[in-house]
Parts: structure tokens; C-alpha cells; sequence
């Protein structure tokens, strides 16, 4: 088994990396509780469910389990679905020993960590990750829901008791899904270790099948940026903001094109392209962006901005990020590759250059 420590000022715990340790949930959990779990809620979606739920739901014995499944989806992160697990909760009789189990992609992270985050003001949590996405958004304590007008605008920082990642699972995903993790994968190596970008380059030509002992270094390896950065900076006062790299673009994008339509990994590439071209303009970037440009085409990422969305509309959308200070988008950049910086960029010159490459496109 692999381990990643996640070390936060509020709270270390750890990242358990294993084939079929889904089977395994309830006794593991014991091991890493401080005080055991007086009942749990497992919170999963309509695509996991039906696939795993038993299986870890079996691991369990001598305890009240209770489960509630959402439909799959960004658009479940939501008040109207927040609302029914909050209330499956109370019907449930959980108390402040219960813990609650997220089983699934970061949609059900997001949502599961944010009950129990706001739950008689905060009850513990256990990450199970299924989604190669989810590796990224199951570490570090940020959950969330969405609102109409932004992804990921009411939440909290919430650390989980631990992370059991089941590397046996990411094999019933589709290519799309793959697609949509490995955006993170890539970002890790981008904003922090340009050696683990260069493995990436080298060592994954395609999404279809990667075998499993390239699966299990890839992710210990981008989880353990992931905790390096969160040990540095766990509510997202300084370097922690480098995570969101493509993000401020590519949330919008999400937004505007309503949740669902691109996966967050898709849209995230989108944004990532951007930002570094603009990282040309702006911080003197040198590496040649058309060259990861293709690696990402090759991949099969859509890189171009979709081209009946307008300037105005993205820039409206991206003014409503939480990254937005004073009028100004504080935009996540490279200097180099592996070297990443924040900095304020005024929405007139965001503008200028969503038109020219627009043009160029």
C-alpha cells in the first residue's frame, strides 16, 4: 500500500493508496479515528452507487450504517440537494461522533465534506475517492456547493480523517473521465515540479489504459504536490492559490456553458492554455506553449475557448470569482514551468486578449 501524509496546521492525516480497498472502508476507518464513529452516512451518486456502495457499506460491522444517493453530476452540488442530505442526516439520527463517508467523484466530495463541515457545526468526514479527478479535490479540506451565479461560492475549509483511494475503481471509467482527472495530474507539474511534468510527457501517450503501476506513481506523485502545498498554506493565503492554475477561466467556462456540458478537467485545460499564454505576455514565460498546446491535443483535450462565447460574457462571469479583488482578476501564471505566481490583471486586458486569441484561433 502507498501513503501520502497530509500535515495541515488544523489536522495530519493520511492518503492510503490500494487496489480494492473500497472492501475495506469500515475496519481501516477504526484504524485512523481517534474516537470511533457512533453511526455513518454514506453519501455516494447514482453511477457509483450501483457499482461500489455494497461493497463498502459491507465493510462495516456492529454499527448503524444509513446511505443516501444523489444523481450523478455537477449540478447536484446544489442548496435544493445540500438541503436533503442535511435532512437525510437529522432522519438518520446522526450525532457529533458520527462520520460521514463520501463515495465518490469530487462532486460528491464536494457536497458530502460541506454537510459535514455545517452538521451540528462540523462532524468528521472520510474521503473515498472513485474518479481520478477526485484525487486532487479528496485533499486538502476545501468543500463546496455551487450557486447559479459561480462554482463553488458557499463552502468551507473541512480536513477529512483520512483519504482511501481504491485505485481498482478508476478502471470503470470512461475516457472522458480520465480525461477530466488527468487535467489536475498535469496542473500539479506545471505550477511546482517541472521532473514529474517531464515523466508525464514521457510516460503517458494515452488516456485509454494506463497500467496500474504507472496509475499508483502517478498519483502518489501529484498527491504528494497536492500535500506539499496544502503543509505550506491550508486556507489559501498565498501558494495555495497556485492550485487553481486554469481554474478562473475555466470555472467560468463551466458556468456559462451550464455544469455538465464540459467536464472540469476539460474546461480547466481550456484555462490552462490561456493562462499561459497570457504567462508569455505578462511574466516572460519562454517555454513553447504550442508544444503542451498539442501534448494536450493529443490526449484528446479541446484547447480553444468555444467560439460562440464572447468576451464580455466570460469576463462578466470571471469578475464574480472569488479570486476577484478590487475590480482586478487575480490570475494564476507561470513564470517558468514549475514556477507559478499569482498576479492582479485588470478585466480590460483579460478582454484584449480573450479577443485576440479569439482572432487567432
Amino acid at each position: 500500500m502507498r501513503k501520502v501524509a497530509i500535515n495541515t496546521p488544523s489536522k495530519s492525516y493520511d492518503v492510503f493508496i490500494e487496489a480494492g480497498l473500497r472492501r475495506e472502508i469500515g475496519r481501516r476507518m477504526d484504524d485512523v479515528l481517534v474516537q470511533p464513529a457512533s453511526s455513518v452516512l454514506i453519501i455516494s451518486d447514482s453511477v457509483v452507487a450501483p457499482l461500489y456502495l455494497d461493497d463498502v457499506k459491507n465493510s462495516f460491522s456492529g454499527l448503524a450504517v444509513h446511505t443516501a444517493v444523489i444523481t450523478a453530476g455537477e449540478a447536484s452540488k446544489s442548496f435544493a440537494v445540500y438541503e436533503q442530505l442535511l435532512t437525510k442526516a437529522l432522519e438518520a439520527g446522526l450525532d457529533r461522533k458520527s462520520v460521514i463517508v463520501a463515495l465518490g467523484g469530487g462532486v460528491v466530495g464536494d457536497i458530502a465534506g460541506f454537510v459535514a463541515a455545517t452538521f451540528m457545526r462540523g462532524i468528521r468526514f472520510i474521503q473515498v475517492p472513485t474518479t481520478l479527478l477526485a484525487h486532487d479535490s479528496s485533499v486538502g479540506g476545501k468543500v463546496a456547493i455551487n450557486h447559479p451565479l459561480g462554482k463553488n461560492m458557499v463552502g468551507s475549509f473541512h480536513q477529512p480523517e483520512a483519504v482511501f483511494y481504491d485505485t481498482e475503481v478508476l478502471y470503470s471509467l470512461s475516457e472522458r473521465e480520465w480525461r477530466s482527472g488527468f487535467a489536475e495530474v498535469m496542473k500539479h507539474g506545471l505550477i511546482r515540479k517541472p521532473s514529474f511534468l517531464t515523466w508525464l510527457q514521457t510516460t503517458v501517450s494515452s488516456l485509454e489504459k494506463i497500467p496500474v503501476e504507472v496509475l499508483d506513481e502517478l498519483l502518489e506523485q501529484s498527491i504528494a504536490v497536492k500535500a506539499e502545498i496544502v503543509a505550506e498554506d491550508e486556507r489559501e493565503a498565498g501558494v495555495r492559490a497556485y492550485l487553481n492554475l486554469g481554474h478562473t477561466l475555466g470555472h467560468a467556462l463551466e458556468t456559462k456553458l451550464g455544469y455538465g456540458k464540459l467536464t472540469h478537467g476539460e474546461a480547466v485545460v481550456i484555462g490552462i492554455v490561456f493562462a499561459m499564454r497570457l504567462s508569455t505576455k505578462l511574466c516572460g514565460l519562454s517555454a513553447n506553449v504550442d508544444d503542451y498546446e498539442k501534448w494536450f491535443q493529443s490526449l484528446g483535450y479541446e484547447t480553444k475557448i468555444p467560439a460562440h462565447l464572447q468576451a464580455d460574457e466570460l469576463i462578466e462571469t470571471m469578475m464574480k470569482d472569488k479570486k476577484t479583488e478590487g475590480g482586478t482578476i487575480r490570475m494564476v501564471l507561470l513564470r517558468s514551468i514549475g514556477e507559478a505566481t499569482t498576479m492582479a490583471v485588470s478585466s480590460a486586458e483579460i478582454k484584449q486578449f480573450l479577443v485576440e486569441r479569439a482572432e487567432v484561433d
